[in-house]
């Protein structure tokens, strides 16, 4: 990765990540709104291109996360409320979530993690209710995100109390606030810049990006066989994971553990669909709630063996090259 930060007209960062690696270049762009892909290619992001204020529409598209600079203002993404993220720690598993086949079937056992290897996954569909936007820096940190402020944000939204848009922006606002565990660093990202600078002041500048690729969604689940070619990506078991939460706009809870390795895992279906998965393995969960989905699912204890995850298309993960 390639990061300049010099020359600071006003603007924001512009980040190509793509098979090529990673050039950020801040500061050199108009202000305004920020272009992402996440496909085919890796992530690209570009910068600059929206009008300020604009914002920028983010899509769950067949190549990941396609976000490009949209117009106008979007409506709060709608999805299921009540759950936790199954991808942060500290949190024990619902009676819903135990019983959600898709979230389930992505967690798996580091032992496993080769090829012949025969899975149960789903990679579903996606729809225009996932469209949110990505705001540029200046204006996300001009808007509150904070639980003192729900009120004042719920109206900056017109989202009614009571509503369950309502209890979505609650219950993202609570995770992000809430301590992380035991050698876990995070930050709740609400601009692609900030989440470049998270990243690289974890890991350094030399980094790139990836995400879980899917040629064809499907909305059932089906059987996938790890294929060859499974490999290992970034140096040091250091990383940054990127999870999309659930909000008004783009917000993405970013975390860095020492004891985290990341996989590339092609993956090849019953129906022919081939699928580039990123998989996250933790070498260390003895600070994890001992109720946590992974647990349940593989029937294993906290701290005895390394538990790994595949990552849906619109989470990305960043490594040290």
């Amino acid at each position: 990765m390639n990061v300049d930060s010099g020359k600071t007209k006003p603007g924001g960062t512009s980040v190509n990540v793509g098979k090529g690696g990673v050039h950020v270049d801040a500061g050199k762009t108009k202000p305004g709104g920020t272009a992402v892909n996440v496909g085919k290619g890796g992530v690209h992001v570009n910068a600059g291109k929206g009008k300020p204020g604009g914002g920028t529409a983010v899509n769950v598209g067949k190549g990941g996360v396609n976000v490009h600079a949209g117009k106008g203002r979007g409506k709060p993404v709608h999805v299921s409320v009540g759950n936790k993220s199954p991808f942060l720690y500290n949190y024990a598993a619902s009676q819903t979530q135990l019983h959600d086949k898709p979230n389930v079937a992505l967690f798996f056992l580091e032992k496993d993690l080769h090829q012949g290897t025969k899975l149960n996954l789903q990679f579903t569909k996606t729809n225009s209710n996932d469209e949110v936007k990505f705001l540029p820096k200046e204006v996300a940190n001009s808007i509150p995100f904070s639980s003192s402020n729900v009120q004042n944000i719920l109206n900056m939204f017109s989202i009614k109390e009571g509503t369950e848009e309502s209890e979505i922006v609650k219950n993202t606002i609570s995770e992000c606030e809430e301590n992380g565990i035991k050698g876990e660093e995070k930050l709740c990202v609400t601009s692609l810049e900030s989440m470049v600078d998270f990243t690289t002041s974890k890991l350094g500048n030399n980094v790139e990006a990836v995400s879980t690729e899917v040629k064809k969604e499907s909305s059932d689940l089906q059987e996938y066989v790890m294929a060859k070619g499974v490999k290992k990506l970034g140096e040091k078991n250091k990383a940054v994971v990127c999870h999309k939460e659930n909000y008004p706009y783009a917000v993405f809870y970013c975390h860095k553990t020492d004891s985290t390795k990341v996989y590339s895992v092609p993956l090849e279906g019953v129906d022919g669909n081939r699928v580039k998965a990123v998989a996250v393995c933790h070498t260390d969960t003895s600070q994890w709630n001992p109720k946590h989905l992974a647990f349940q699912v593989l029937k294993v204890q906290p701290g005895t063996v390394p538990v790994c995850h595949f990552l849906p298309q619109d989470h990305v993960v960043w490594v040290s090259k």
